[in-house]
């Protein structure tokens, strides 16, 4: 005579974890939550990285175009934080120079170069709060940014979209032949 445990017993005629029917409503939805959230990651990885080009791009030159226009609410601020460059010329070139960026992170023309190059740029907008601590900072309280000062400080961001785009565009090289994949 065979001696069964009811535990296995028991365990082999229950239904199947993976029977629809025998999964609690939160798992199911959870499931379904996880399916979800892995098909907008994919999309999100396709429709990423172009849009950030296209983000970044249209802001360059867009900000870039109010300064060699000569319109730019910033032309006092920028003039200030390098009292020893000439506004009239500085302004301006500072302006072209962002079109020019602008314009080769939209089209993708040497992307990493570039994006080190917008990386370096943005980094100097930093000097604000060196050379302008009044404007940046209520009351000299680097806690307490002013509208200004926040504009800078967003330029964090930008920096990291920068670092992002320059990273995912670098060619790819294999480890053990030191080529390109």
């Amino acid at each position: 005579m065979a001696i069964t445990d009811p535990k296995i017993t028991e365990t082999a005629s229950a239904p199947s974890a993976s029977t629809p029917g025998s999964l609690t409503p939160s798992v199911r939805l959870s499931r379904r939550l996880g399916s979800a959230e892995a098909r907008l990651a994919a999309a999100a990885s396709r429709l990423s990285r172009p849009l950030l080009r296209v983000a970044m791009g249209a802001v360059f030159i867009w900000f870039g175009a109010l300064k060699v226009a000569g319109t730019t609410p910033v032309a006092d601020l920028v003039a200030g934080t390098v009292p020893w460059l000439d506004r009239t010329w500085f302004v301006p070139a500072l302006g072209a120079a962002e079109i020019l960026m602008g314009i080769a992170v939209l089209i993708g023309w040497h992307l990493t170069l570039v994006c080190a190059v917008i990386t370096a740029h943005l980094c100097g907008t930093f000097l604000v709060l060196v050379m302008e601590p009044g404007l940046a900072f209520q009351d000299g309280n680097p806690l307490l940014l002013t509208t200004i000062g926040e504009f800078v400080v967003k330029n964090v961001v930008l920096v990291s979209a920068a670092l992002v785009l320059a990273s995912s565009s670098a060619p790819r090289r294999s480890p053990s032949t030191g080529g390109s994949l």
